[in-house]
């Protein structure tokens, strides 16, 4: 088939690289796959033009409401995969909500990465019941092999030999829902006492008047970098030579970061909400905390207790082995997308 697929392609974010990868599972079962940027279509109409133009005969969005209402109408069969801040965020708002209550009564399948997303999708639009799936996200990652560790702490203005330091990597567009700077303070604080350990923040520019907020917080904190967002080969290698991963997230659908960071074998400290919790086990796959001051008593106990780590960084290895298997997912997408096949009076 030739399939649209809408997405926000922002490079390097979690969604940009969920797509790719699903792109990829449904192109190796043989259907063609037009891949579009969701924020580049204002209306439905845009898209009649373009479902007519590339002869498209199905369609897939990431994100309900971004993707998923400008799929509405087009009399062709289309399935849904939640982003996250759709079920989290936008289901409070009234109007969205509807919307994406109609684009669910005309969608053939949603997919859900985790089983309380699917709760909660389904507390919000009971009417789709029936057609939400469950398949949490395939992780396979990359590293690259040439990248130079010590090149990067020199751009990153981190002047300590490599052997003795602990960095944190804290990875996220730097947009409010990421709360990149919930922990600046409490970390800064710390590194005072203990000049070894530093936070580093990754990622793009997603929100140009808090990325202005966040510059200048951290221009002004101890032991803070922030680094501007990198291909995906060199941001594995970074995670694999880095001390920790860091989420500080105020709602997450499922953090691909947290599980390459497993995937890894590096130790994950992720902020206890229900995204996070729903694949950190705490003190079993990694650590959660509540607030700074707990992320801070957390990465102390981590740093002084190699046994602990060495546990979780295990245990976080296995869980995504057993849990995120890209062959799996890959199995999903290509059986679900045959729900898209025939006509639409099925």
């Amino acid at each position: 088939m030739r399939l649209l697929f809408l997405a926000v392609l922002r490079p390097h974010t979690g969604n940009a690289v969920t797509a790719q990868r699903v792109r990829a599972h449904l192109e190796a079962a043989g259907h063609v796959c037009v891949l579009k940027d969701a924020f580049d279509f204002e209306s439905p109409s845009e898209i009649a033009n373009l479902i007519l133009a590339e002869n498209c005969e199905a369609a897939l969005a990431l994100h309900l409401y971004r993707g998923g209402r400008l799929l509405q109408g087009h009399r062709i069969p289309f399935g849904i995969i939640f982003g996250g801040t759709d079920v989290n965020e936008d289901a409070n708002q009234g109007e969205k909500n509807t919307v994406m209550g109609r684009v669910l009564e005309e969608a053939r399948f949603a997919v859900a990465f985790t089983e309380s997303m699917k709760e909660m999708a389904q507390a919000q639009w009971p009417h789709a019941k029936g057609k939400i799936y469950v398949q949490s996200q395939g992780i396979a990652t990359t590293p690259n092999a040439t990248f130079n560790w010590n090149t990067f702490l020199q751009r990153s203005e981190i002047n300590q030999s490599a052997d003795n330091l602990h960095i944190f990597l804290l990875i996220c567009g730097l947009r409010q829902v990421k709360d990149p700077l919930y922990l600046v303070d409490a970390f800064s604080e710390w590194h005072q006492e203990e000049p070894s350990v530093y936070l580093v923040i990754a990622g793009p520019e997603v929100d140009p008047v808090f990325t202005r907020e966040v510059k200048a917080k951290v221009r002004r904190a101890a032991g803070v970098r922030l680094i501007g967002e990198m291909p995906q080969e060199d941001l594995h290698a970074v995670v694999k030579n880095c001390f920790a991963v860091v989420n500080s997230s105020v709602s997450e659908g499922m953090s691909a970061a947290i599980l390459e960071a497993m995937d890894l074998e590096v130790p994950v400290l992720a902020r206890n909400i229900p995204g996070n919790a729903a694949v950190v086990k705490h003190e079993v796959t990694g650590l959660l905390f509540s607030n700074p001051q707990e992320f801070v008593h957390l990465a102390k106990r981590l740093v002084s207790d190699p046994a602990l780590e060495k546990e979780i960084v295990g245990n976080g290895r296995e869980y995504v082995r057993m849990y995120h298997s890209w062959q799996v997912e890959r199995d999903t997408y290509q059986q679900l997308i045959s729900k898209l096949e025939g006509s639409t009076e099925d």
